[in-house]
């Protein structure tokens, strides 16, 4: 697999509802997407809602062999386009085929299920056993070939895979928020595959002189030099940038390679950006730069 994915969730209208303004842009995206190699997306059932899936569905409909498109399940979107736990065995069972239908796929590579672990404030109502149960019942079906979690705890990890084998898991986790650390090392030493979502901090990763040197002398983006940074934080680290814009598709791709010429001691300042051992799982971090930052009322 390609280490450098796509996040499809910036193909949705605004405030991912809906479709976007031009689809048939958002289709070529997916196309030269795959044209450049990637063979990773990432998507849910609720960005749009299903109007994503169904943008991929059209584009890349019949899915090409040896790519992998990663759907999440388990949480919704309300009539005011809140987003919602949606995590009881029906409506999983139901976003399942959804999926499938929108994709245009008759068995799903990975589904993932979403969870509560890494949310400020959500709790399901519904035991894991159940919700995540329906997916090792579909995948014994056939239905489905892979199963992985979405913002699980250690704990959730643990207790998962007493169900069923787990083959992804995506948490928040980027230059500036190491919440997911403790589940990156659980992935990283059982060899189960880690998608930081969020990967460029949600554009808060400017003017920082740790980005900054290193782009300057590859003559790379800062953006770049962040993904190249969770490629190098773990092998067991696959990003997936989102973008509907064919030229900043080109460049997250090209962070593979900016990856290979990070220094040691380039990679070592990055992670010192944030410190690993105060993270806690359900809160966004606050990075050591913007600790100080508040302090002082400076950035480095």
């Amino acid at each position: 697999m390609n280490r450098v994915g796509y996040g499809a969730m910036q193909l949705a209208g605004p405030n991912v509802w809906g479709l976007p303004a031009d689809p048939e842009s958002a289709r070529e995206v997916l196309r030269l997407a795959v044209e450049l190699g990637v063979t990773f997306f990432d998507t849910a059932n609720a960005y749009g809602p299903r109007t994503v899936n169904q943008l991929i569905g059209e584009a890349l409909r019949p899915i090409p062999e040896g790519v992998i498109v990663g759907n999440k399940v388990g949480a919704g979107r309300g009539p005011d386009g809140s987003w919602i736990i949606t995590d009881h065995p029906d409506t999983v069972r139901r976003q399942v085929h959804e999926a499938l239908t929108d994709l245009g796929t008759e068995a799903s590579e990975l589904t993932y299920l979403r969870l509560d672990g890494d949310t400020p404030g959500a709790q399901s109502q519904v035991p894991l056993e159940d919700s995540l149960g329906v997916l090792a019942e579909l995948r014994d079906q056939g239905l489905i070939r892979r199963i992985g979690l979405s913002g699980a705890s250690p704990e959730m990890l643990a207790r998962a895979q007493r169900i069923t084998p787990i083959a992804a898991v995506q948490n928040r986790f980027n230059l500036l928020d190491r919440s997911g650390v403790r589940v990156l090392a659980d992935c990283e030493a059982q060899g189960i595959t880690f998608v930081p979502y969020f990967p460029l901090a949600s554009g808060r990763l400017t003017s920082y002189e740790e980005l900054a040197a290193p782009a300057e002398r590859l003559g790379a983006a800062p953006a770049q030099v962040a993904l190249a940074w969770l490629l190098r934080r773990s092998p067991a680290v696959v990003v997936i940038p989102g973008t509907a814009n064919p030229g900043h598709l080109r460049a997250n791709i090209a962070a593979a390679e900016v990856a290979e010429n990070l220094t040691e001691a380039e990679v070592t300042r990055l992670t010192r950006l944030a410190d690993e051992s105060d993270a806690v799982l359900d809160q966004p971090h606050q990075s050591t730069v913007d600790a100080h930052t508040s302090a002082t009322g400076r950035r480095h």
